[in-house]
């Protein structure tokens, strides 16, 4: 589904992520583990161009996302991206936050249709609206948070914005969610209720790239886990090969630290 290419990072003078090569197959769940200040962010956020590369190509779906000339935003409506902050609209209600991008994306493609009169056209945005709430709804319900629609972010834990935060990426249908270190904010009860979500989503088949703290949560999820340091991929494998059998000193050092 995506494939990585020589890809380099540079901030200034500093080299963050030095010549890296994957692929991220359909279905996979990849996990990136690694210490602080080893490129997994950046190396996340190059993926859907967030981070422009200094170098090297982003293929998604046969196109070069990375070149200038591409026009990213229609790929990135098919790439969901969760943040560690939530970064949730605060003066927008939980249902408004789900339905914003769902509702503009959809008018700018009514506007595109050519023939329409202007009645059709009211009549196609207000089926679209009707349709993007009643999904939303149904994601809330599923999350268990339907009750908070039309409240606003500020009245919900953090464990429950990082849910409707996910669920308004999957408002989208994306092909690809991306998450960055997605409990890393949160208090320590609440990491459970946001892992859960990502594990049904992952029960699922969707093809997911999680940046994570969580070593239980990566073991038990990942298909594949990413071993992040000094800006490459030092070392990578099935959960099984990277916790139980490591090769590479630098990974037997950094388990030693955060597996208990």
């Amino acid at each position: 589904m995506i494939e990585i290419v020589d890809l380099v990072k540079n901030f200034g003078e500093l080299n963050v992520l030095n010549h890296i090569t994957d692929t991220i197959n359909e279905g996979e769940k990849v996990a990136i583990i690694g210490p602080s200040g080893s490129g997994k962010s950046t190396y996340l956020r190059c993926l859907n161009c967030l981070e422009d590369p200094t170098s090297g190509s982003i293929i998604f779906e046969g196109e070069d996302i990375a070149d200038p000339k591409v026009n990213i935003n229609v790929h990135r409506q098919h790439i969901g991206m969760v943040f560690q902050q939530f970064n949730l609209f605060n003066n927008k209600t939980v249902l408004d936050n789900i339905t914003l991008a769902p509702i503009h994306i959809g008018k700018k493609n009514i506007k595109k249709q050519k023939g329409l009169s202007l009645k059709q056209r009211q009549e196609s945005i207000k089926q679209l609206k009707l349709e993007a709430k009643e999904n939303a709804l149904n994601l809330l319900r599923r999350i268990g948070l339907e009750d908070k629609a039309d409240v606003y972010p500020s009245t919900l834990s953090g464990g429950q914005k990082q849910r409707v935060a996910i669920v308004r990426a999957l408002a989208m249908n994306p092909k690809v969610m991306l998450f960055d270190e997605p409990t890393s904010a949160l208090d320590p009860e609440m990491v459970g209720e946001v892992l859960d979500l990502i594990k049904d989503l992952a029960n699922d088949g969707m093809t997911m790239v999680i940046v994570t703290h969580e070593m239980g949560f990566a073991r038990e999820v990942a298909s594949r886990v990413l071993f992040m340091d000094g800006g490459v991929i030092a070392e990578q494998g099935t959960p099984e090969e990277i916790f139980e059998h490591p090769k590479c000193d630098r990974l037997r050092e950094f388990l030693s630290k955060v597996v208990k």
